[in-house]
């Protein structure tokens, strides 16, 4: 990493790991990286907010999805670091990375209802993908985020609610 950003914080964040009836997980491809990566809803803790509300809100402002039921608040945090090539450039240079809490969801509502050409759009996108393909879309540098994702939530399915 790039000295004069190796001091910079991380950046407070959320995850939702959805899941249709079928136990896919939902993915979207970034605006600002059109090619074929692909990310699942995330985003920033405004201040004083709680995880949990940030995620909802989040999961809203970026797909327009509301018709969920929480399944479970994964157990600690996650982080990645930015790449020197995005360093001083995404979220205005502030950040070095994000330390994500992340909440796995079931989306109860139908296909029809998920609209990312929101207010602010950020996907060009979306599409249900199988859980195990999950580390295959992703960009590189949150690849061991959602390697860990995937066993947590393999781990969580096996097991009977």
């Amino acid at each position: 990493m790039k000295k004069e950003f190796s001091e910079l914080p991380l950046r407070n964040g959320v995850g939702i790991i959805l899941l249709n009836k079928e136990n896919k997980v939902f993915v979207a491809r970034r605006i600002d990286n059109p090619k074929n990566f692909w990310q699942m809803p995330q985003g920033g803790v405004d201040k004083g907010e709680n995880f949990l509300k940030a995620a909802y809100r989040e999961l809203e402002e970026e797909t327009s999805i509301n018709n969920v039921k929480l399944i479970k608040e994964l157990e600690g945090t996650l982080t990645y670091e930015l790449p020197d090539r995005l360093l001083g450039i995404i979220w205005k240079g502030k950040y070095r990375g994000q330390k994500q809490k992340w909440f796995l969801m079931r989306f109860i509502g139908e296909d029809n209802e998920i609209n990312i050409k929101t207010k602010n759009p950020e996907f060009l996108d979306w599409k249900w993908i199988d859980l195990k393909k999950i580390t295959e879309v992703v960009v590189d540098f949150k690849f061991h985020v959602y390697k860990e994702l995937k066993q947590k939530v393999e781990n969580i399915l096996i097991k009977p609610f």
